[in-house]
């Protein structure tokens, strides 16, 4: 990685790529880990990010940490990057800095939660603390050909996979979906069934079977959780 900074920044503000605004440094340090297969790719990533105002570091054995907040991964080749993002942290947003990534990576790495890509060729200091900026509070940036491909893929999944089994994107199926939207109207079984066309034991065996799936407490509770994740 080449570097366009100093070593002494501003500890005010973080610095801006040419073109692009400089932002304020969050209020409170981003938790930072560093994930690189090669030795000396992590030692230059973490150095460089280890004394930049806005950014605490993770230091432990293997660059994982349940706490970090946004997961900087840099894959060389000489591992998958699912091995490389193996066990990080599920809240954590991943910057991947990563040249051309196959469409199966780039399926990788978002359901890793995905936020930023940033060409390994354009990865300045600058550059690459913007991207943590960006990930950390939730714009995500994916160069035009690499979303394209990424669409493409989703696309593909959804023809081949989800429909024949009859799910959608949002991992629930369609009938889930429509029971869940009933219920949220303040509709009980003999009415979703009525609404549905289907016996009321099928409605209760939708409900038990995505209770299960999903690990939740009640109907309430499934309604709650579709809400929050935009699912209805």
């Amino acid at each position: 990685m080449t570097s366009s900074l100093s070593t002494s920044l501003p500890t005010s503000r973080i610095p801006a790529p040419p073109g692009k605004p400089a932002l304020r440094a969050v209020p409170s340090a981003v938790r930072v880990a560093v994930l690189a297969a090669d030795p000396f790719v992590l030692a230059g990533v973490s150095g460089e990010l280890k004394s930049k105002p806005g950014v605490h570091l993770v230091d432990n054995r293997d660059g994982r940490d349940s706490r970090a907040d946004v997961v900087v991964a840099v894959p060389d080749g000489t591992r998958k990057l699912h091995e490389v993002l193996a066990g990080i942290n599920p809240e954590a947003r991943v910057v991947l800095v990563a040249d051309d990534p196959r469409p199966a990576e780039l399926l990788t790495a978002v359901e890793h939660g995905l936020a930023v890509l940033l060409p390994r060729k354009e990865a300045t200091t600058a550059r690459l603390l913007h991207a943590i900026n960006d990930a950390y509070q939730g714009r995500g940036a994916l160069p035009a050909e690499q979303l394209g491909e990424l669409l493409k893929g989703v696309t593909r999944l959804q023809r081949e996979v989800l429909e024949p089994r009859d799910l959608t994107l949002s991992g629930l199926s369609r009938r889930e979906t429509d029971v869940l939207r009933l219920l949220a109207e303040g509709r009980d079984t003999a009415e979703i069934a009525a609404e549905m066309a289907y016996s009321e034991r099928t409605v209760k065996n939708i409900l038990h079977g995505l209770l299960t799936r999903l690990d939740l407490r009640n109907r309430t509770h499934a309604v709650a959780h579709a809400l929050r994740l935009g699912l209805i």
